[in-house]
């Protein structure tokens, strides 16, 4: 394996998924605000329910799910998946029964 910087196996997605109650004013308050932080914190909606975000590295990664941590509404379930760049190009989609061969995946600006 390359030890290069950018590698397939270093550079990670990180996808939130989450079911939150909506039953009661609050509820919808807290699920649309976790929404919202997340996209302030650079994660793109995927579907509803799954937010993801590019990290180029597994050092990032950790520090942006420290980040979600720190923004979990106080009901509800929330799961974290972290993937290497690899494994996330390894993803089959499929729209109206079709399979894609590839989707728009954010782009991440990194200043050095």
């Amino acid at each position: 394996m390359s030890h290069d910087r950018y590698s397939a196996y270093r550079v990670m997605w990180l996808f939130v998924m989450f079911d939150l109650p909506t039953e009661t004013k609050r509820d919808r308050q807290n699920a649309a605000q976790f929404r919202k932080r997340l996209l302030e914190h650079g994660f793109t909606m995927m579907q509803f329910s799954i937010y993801l975000r590019h990290c180029a590295s597994k050092e990032n990664g950790e520090a942006h799910r420290k980040r979600v941590l720190a923004l979990l509404p106080p009901h509800g379930m929330v799961n974290i998946l972290a993937v290497t760049d690899k494994q996330f190009g390894s993803m089959e989609i499929y729209l109206n029964t079709k399979q894609v061969d590839e989707i728009d995946t954010p782009q991440q600006l990194e200043l050095f």
